[in-house]
């Protein structure tokens, strides 16, 4: 089953959002003096394999990209979806 997905930035509570068929699922971030460190990405385990957490990850990358920040990867699962899809790469910290 395809399930809908709408992400959204919530800056009140620093974290990229998507509430799907009513569960919440997000990435949260603190922010850096010139990035965001994106250290914990949560999908809820009924909603999982369904390719959410890689949805949420891209828009809060291109979040990123769009608005000229570096990326701390301190998820792992963030680190991961980086190290995959080499178009990201530039916005990681060195």
């Amino acid at each position: 089953m395809i399930l809908k997905t709408v992400i959204h930035h919530n800056q009140e509570t620093s974290q990229f959002v998507a509430d799907v068929a009513g569960k919440i699922a997000f990435l949260s971030y603190k922010p850096l003096s010139d990035g965001l460190d994106y250290y914990r990405t949560f999908v809820p385990p009924e909603l999982r394999g369904r390719q959410i957490g890689q949805a949420i990850v891209e828009y809060a990358l291109n979040y990123a990209k769009d608005n000229h920040l570096k990326v701390k990867p301190t998820c792992s699962f963030v680190k991961h979806y980086i190290d995959n899809h080499p178009e990201y790469r530039f916005l990681e910290y060195k």
